[in-house]
């Protein structure tokens, strides 16, 4: 139990509760993406299928369409950086937290693939899941999924929130606290079951231009950037934290 985070949390709970309310109230809800939520680049057979999993990344909050989307332009970047047929599928539900998601996926259709990225943690974070419980929740997913993708889940890193401008302080500080605890699971997870999990950074994204009208979530140029980043860091290769 991290004493600190908690008695800080309790202190703080009536600004906590009273800012977070208002973030909710003010800060715009965008929609999830429109579109396909799958396609490919190159023509012919796939040589490689990524599938996206998650909350709002994955279901293109930010964006119009999926083609705009991470799963899309991260398809695209290794496709004009190999010269390979590449496939890419996204299954998000924008507000999402872990638990839930393992519970739709149960009963979800999902196609094949060779990469399965996760995306999740900021409504974990926001809604203080407990860290057992969301690794509990980790190991489920991956019990889930071993019978179709023998390969290690790709944990996209929990971003950054003590940097979402968007959020009043002390609330961005708080959550941001929290999100580097859920972070540091990922790692210990990653390193504990390298053949299960492999964490992958998540860039920081800070530049107004690449965010989307709620200062919140990416943008077409921002998931382009993101994308760029993970294929600059050969993350859908070999390797362990």
């Amino acid at each position: 139990m991290h004493l600190p985070f908690w008695l800080t949390t309790a202190l703080l709970f009536p600004v906590l509760l009273y800012q977070g309310k208002r973030a909710r109230r003010t800060t715009p809800r965008l929609p999830e993406a429109g579109g396909s939520p799958c396609g490919q680049y190159g023509e012919g057979t796939p040589a490689r299928r990524i599938l996206v999993i998650g909350e709002s990344t994955a279901a293109g909050v930010g964006v119009e369409t999926h083609d705009q989307g991470l799963a899309s332009q991260l398809a695209r970047e290794i496709h004009e950086r190999t010269g390979q047929t590449i496939g890419w599928h996204t299954f998000g539900v924008n507000g999402i937290r872990l638990g839930a998601l393992v519970r739709k996926l149960e009963t979800t259709e999902l196609p094949e693939a060779d990469v399965v990225l996760l995306s999740m943690g900021v409504n974990d974070t926001t809604g203080f899941t407990p860290r057992f419980r969301f690794r509990r929740h980790l190991r489920e997913l991956r019990q889930l999924l071993a019978p179709r993708y023998s390969g290690p889940i790709l944990l996209l890193s929990v971003p950054p929130m003590h940097l979402f401008t968007a959020l009043p302080s002390p609330l961005r500080y708080v959550v941001g606290w929290r999100a580097r605890q859920l972070d540091n699971l990922y790692i210990r997870l990653a390193r504990q079951f390298p053949r299960d999990f492999r964490y992958v950074n998540y860039p920081v994204v800070t530049d107004p231009e690449l965010l989307a009208s709620d200062g919140y979530h990416p943008g077409k140029r921002g998931y382009q950037y993101i994308a760029e980043a993970l294929a600059d860091g050969d993350s859908l290769g070999g390797g362990t934290p």
